[in-house]
């Protein structure tokens, strides 16, 4: 099928030095010196060689290379995929090219040679500067070692990524709060926070199942996010998207593409792919097609992605899903009249209460195409 041209690319570096007890990623805890990472990194290598020869590479706007722990692996393999990245498109400044990284496996000479080799953006999972918490979700770090990490990427990054938790059994809104603090008295251009989310079959969802754990309160995260919009605002964030904040001119293009529609593509174990044309949208996840959409089913996925966003969207798109018999404009109103939207200079915008009921506002746009 033709499809549009990708503008995102998302490289999946499936590797870390231990699993977390909430993680229920593709990833696997591996040593950093195991061949199997060398055996994928090449494979990888050998993919990206493949879809610059195919023509796939040229349009590419945002590079995203995730985990997994993608500083796990060490220099080599990094200097190794970069490199070829660098041979395989146009790997400019202007491309944003993020890199994610853990405290325990991030040095000011990771730093250093990632930034010479075309990474701009480096997103760090610290999730707390709370000992105790860091000890409750059995991270490899602690927060001194956070801080060091965060220390050595601005030697040479502006652009810097700081992933927060909230609403962790234990975790008092005090802790919470001073975590954000602290993130941006370190000088984090952008801050993303995730509530805690009990997924099955992790060793979370075994302590909860067993009395061990107690599960996330709904409340205590409504809470903790208020905290940190209140926090980060006063800082000079702005809530961009329903998870993630930044200064002026610091919004993740990347994460953007995925909520605006753009088509994107992944490589390596578990990435996902998304193609599309004027009438079609596709996904597909280790060789397999997971979702496709047709144009009614593609304009009411669009109109909840763009409920992710603050911006909302404008009239026009409602309008545009109105003449595919989706009643989105209704559909809005009705959202407006339980508190969840709200209309304004010409579009639709999410509330902070859509924000923190999404599956009620998520939820009533899909259904308008089943």
């Amino acid at each position: 099928m033709p499809h549009d041209p990708y503008k995102a690319l998302y490289l999946h570096v499936p590797f870390c030095v231990k699993r977390c007890a909430y993680c229920d990623f593709a990833t696997a805890a591996v040593p950093a010196g195991s061949p199997e990472i060398d055996a994928y990194v090449e494979d990888l290598c050998l993919q990206i060689r493949r879809k610059a020869k195919e023509g796939e590479l040229g349009a590419i706007e945002t590079v995203y290379i995730g985990g997994g722990t993608p500083s796990h692996v060490g220099l080599s393999r990094l200097s190794m995929l970069l490199y070829t990245l660098s041979l395989s498109m146009h790997l400019t400044p202007e491309v944003e090219c993020t890199m994610e990284a853990n405290p325990e496996s991030l040095d000011e000479r990771m730093v250093r040679d990632i930034w010479a080799l075309g990474v701009n953006r480096l997103s760090i999972g610290v999730q707390s500067f709370d000992d105790e918490v860091l000890r409750v979700l059995s991270r490899a770090h602690d927060a001194d070692a956070a801080r060091r990490a965060i220390e050595a990427a601005r030697t040479r990054f502006e652009n810097v990524s700081v992933d927060l938790m909230c609403g962790i059994p234990g975790q008092s809104e005090a802790s919470f709060e001073a975590s954000v603090r602290e993130a941006v008295s370190l000088g984090a251009t952008h801050v993303s926070v995730y509530p805690l989310t009990i997924e099955p079959h992790t060793p979370f969802d075994a302590a909860v199942l067993a009395g061990e754990l107690d599960e996330p309160d709904d409340d205590v995260e409504a809470a903790h996010m208020e905290a940190a919009a209140r926090v980060l605002g006063a800082a000079g964030f702005t809530r961009y998207e329903v998870a993630s904040y930044a200064r002026p001119g610091f919004e993740s293009r990347h994460n953007t593409a995925y909520w605006t529609g753009v088509p994107y593509l992944g490589l390596g174990r578990s990435a996902a792919t998304m193609t599309q044309n004027a009438s079609r949208r596709m996904r597909m996840q280790d060789g397999e097609v997971t979702d496709d959409l047709d144009a009614r089913q593609m304009a009411a996925e669009d109109l909840m992605l763009g409920m992710r966003m603050s911006r909302g969207v404008p009239d026009a798109q409602a309008e545009r899903a109105d003449a595919l018999g989706l009643g989105a404009t209704q559909a809005f109103a009705e959202l407006a009249e339980q508190g969840l939207v709200v209309h304004e200079d010409g579009r639709w915008r999410p509330t902070e209460r859509g924000w923190l009921c999404g599956n009620d506002l998520y939820g009533r746009l899909l259904d308008l195409a089943p």
